[in-house]
């Protein structure tokens, strides 16, 4: 699909592209619902982040034989258990090469839009340059339990399609970042039935907020940054998503502030997508295949 263009349609010399790229959005069912017909019927809210472009072209991601995404490309090692966070560093030019954020939201929705002041836990669960790991994540699977037998997770519905950036507003002592997008997919004409259960607003800005893993109590899964990204959090409990690095190691927690539900309004930045609502240009399909439907993503219906 592409990353879109922005055009600012006022001066905003305190606000800056840090990041572009594509949104993906989708809905887990719930273990052993094969169909999903309403709220009810979800388990989590799941977003793709695939940058393509920003500031710097080159961005740091964690190392590939850490986190889970080693543990996808060697299952005999001795030092990655899948239960810690993503460490080390690798370099990534996000222009020449895909890099896939997957993360799951701690509820299954965004933030409730008449709830502005309220803020939505999420985490990076897994990050990778290969499009089979995000297949795999979002594909579904058969385990058995003690004590409920045979259970059967079905794979992730697709809801939304679109283009986001990440932005620094107003530099110096009360900067702060957004995450903002506007969506291609469904198509404005169709129904939205799915993304308002969801709140997937057309289009949103929310305040983002990176959590310092070093004041995370009590846990054994914390994100795990090289030093120079872990020393601008300081003795702070959360920072601004300066820069979107800090976005690429697994465990990452971050929080969500909907700030807006028109871009332009309150920023001045107009999003535009590339393919006008061309089902042939999605980006999504081919990360996701067709296997689970795409009628919430191109028709805006449950079913």
């Amino acid at each position: 699909m592409g990353q879109g263009e922005e055009v600012k349609t006022r001066s905003e010399p305190q606000l800056e592209i840090l990041e572009r790229g594509e949104i993906y959005f989708f809905c887990r069912p719930k273990v052993d619902k094969e169909e999903v017909h309403s709220p009810d019927d979800v388990q989590r809210l799941c977003v793709v982040l695939r940058p393509e472009s920003g500031e710097r072209s080159i961005e740091q991601k964690q190392d590939p034989h850490s986190g889970k995404e080693g543990v996808k490309r060697t299952s005999t090692s001795t030092t990655t258990s899948g239960k810690e966070g993503g460490h080390g560093s690798l370099e990534v030019n996000i222009q020449e090469e895909p890099l896939l954020r997957f993360i799951v939201m701690g509820r299954k929705s965004l933030p409730d839009p008449s709830k502005r002041s309220q803020p939505y836990w999420g985490f990076v669960d897994l990050v990778t340059n290969k499009i089979d790991d995000m297949k795999n994540a979002l594909g579904g699977e058969e385990y058995d339990t003690s004590t409920r037998g045979h259970r059967h997770k079905y794979p992730a519905r697709a809801v939304g399609e679109g283009v986001y950036r990440i932005l620094r507003h107003n530099p110096g002592k009360r900067m702060h970042t957004h995450l903002v997008y506007r969506l291609e997919f469904p198509p404005e004409d169709k129904e939205n039935e799915p993304q308002e259960s969801l709140n997937i607003e057309r289009q949103a800005s929310f305040i983002i907020q990176i959590k310092n893993p070093e004041q995370r109590a009590g846990s054994t899964q914390e994100a795990m940054f090289p030093a120079h990204l872990q020393g601008q959090f300081g003795h702070k409990r959360f920072i601004p998503a300066d820069p979107p690095d800090l976005l690429n190691y697994e465990e990452c927690e971050f929080l969500l502030i909907l700030a807006s539900d028109d871009i332009e309004e309150e920023l001045g930045l107009e999003l535009k997508t590339e393919c006008e609502a061309d089902p042939s240009c999605s980006y999504l399909v081919k990360i996701h295949g067709e296997s689970a439907g795409t009628s919430a993503l191109f028709q805006g219906s449950w079913t």
